[in-house]
């Protein structure tokens, strides 16, 4: 039967972005679980210290859906990291306010993802680090910046709840 298979004339590239990129992000959740947070957790406190921003908002930011962001805010909440308010600038939005506690926490988790980061590109030798990361961005910011037109589009990787 192998012999039928057909002959690859390219990298893998789906394979190669799909391991790492699933490696990476559980390194990540391991690291972050060690404070308590999760990566969507530390994304929301990240963007809302950025700006006043709306749940929704901050859903696209992070690729959430509706149910998963609510999930994630009231466990915001729950810890004291942050809290639902009136917007400053629209009497009719609420925005998610980042409290002290939840400042301190984003600042530790940021920290932790830095290091995740700078952990993985240290495997590499400086002068790949350099090209890989000007690569993927451009790639990120060019021909991969949006999906492709579909009738089917293909799902993206979330997180399983645990």
């Amino acid at each position: 039967m192998t012999a039928m298979a057909p002959a690859r004339t390219e990298s893998d590239l789906s394979f190669l972005l799909d391991h790492t990129s699933h490696v990476l992000r559980s390194r990540m959740t391991a690291a972050l679980a060690e404070i308590g947070l999760t990566s969507r957790m530390h994304c929301v406190l990240v963007h809302a210290l950025e700006a006043e921003r709306t749940q929704i908002q901050l859903a696209e930011l992070g690729d959430m859906d509706k149910t998963t962001m609510v999930v994630t805010v009231d466990a915001l909440e729950k810890a004291g990291y942050a809290e639902r308010r009136q917007s400053s600038t629209d009497r009719r939005a609420r925005i998610i306010a980042v409290t002290a506690p939840g400042a301190e926490i984003a600042r530790r988790s940021q920290e932790i993802v830095d290091g995740v980061h700078r952990d993985a590109l240290a495997s590499l030798p400086g002068d790949e680090r350099d090209v890989l990361v000007r690569a993927l961005n451009r790639l990120a910011t060019g021909h991969l910046a949006t999906a492709g037109e579909t009738a089917q589009p293909a799902r993206r990787a979330r997180e399983r709840a645990k």
